[in-house]
């Protein structure tokens, strides 16, 4: 798995176009500081080709997850929102723009460290 940084998501972000439209696939909780989030989503640096990503949560301060029978009735029509605030990765479904807003959202983590993985769709 590759260090996403602060530096980094801007471009990951869209690379992904916040992945808009992406399939949201499994949320498995490692233990209670580790929760893996995969989605599959298009990319835009292989012309669009479906990709699965794996997001890896670590040292994981608040999170509000969802049964995994419910994850095809998340809207991810916005896409996701990944904000480095406070020295902290939030995720959260949705356009938001602070930790504030994340935490309203109907999945959302907040950890000090993240990294991804591709993979094939």
């Amino acid at each position: 798995m590759k260090p996403l940084t602060q530096t980094g998501l801007t471009e990951f972000l869209s690379r992904f176009d916040n992945f808009k439209g992406a399939e949201l696939r499994s949320v498995d909780v490692i233990n209670p500081f580790e929760i893996k989030v995969v989605l599959a989503t298009q990319d835009k640096a292989r012309a669009f080709d479906w990709i699965t990503i794996e997001l890896l949560f670590s040292e994981v301060e608040a999170a509000n997850l969802v049964e995994d029978n419910q994850l095809n009735f998340i809207d991810m029509e916005d896409g996701i929102s990944i904000i480095y605030e406070e020295n902290k990765f939030a995720f959260g479904i949705g356009e938001c723009y602070n930790i504030s807003t994340i935490k309203s959202s109907s999945l959302y983590l907040i950890s000090n460290t993240l990294k991804y993985q591709e993979g094939q769709f």
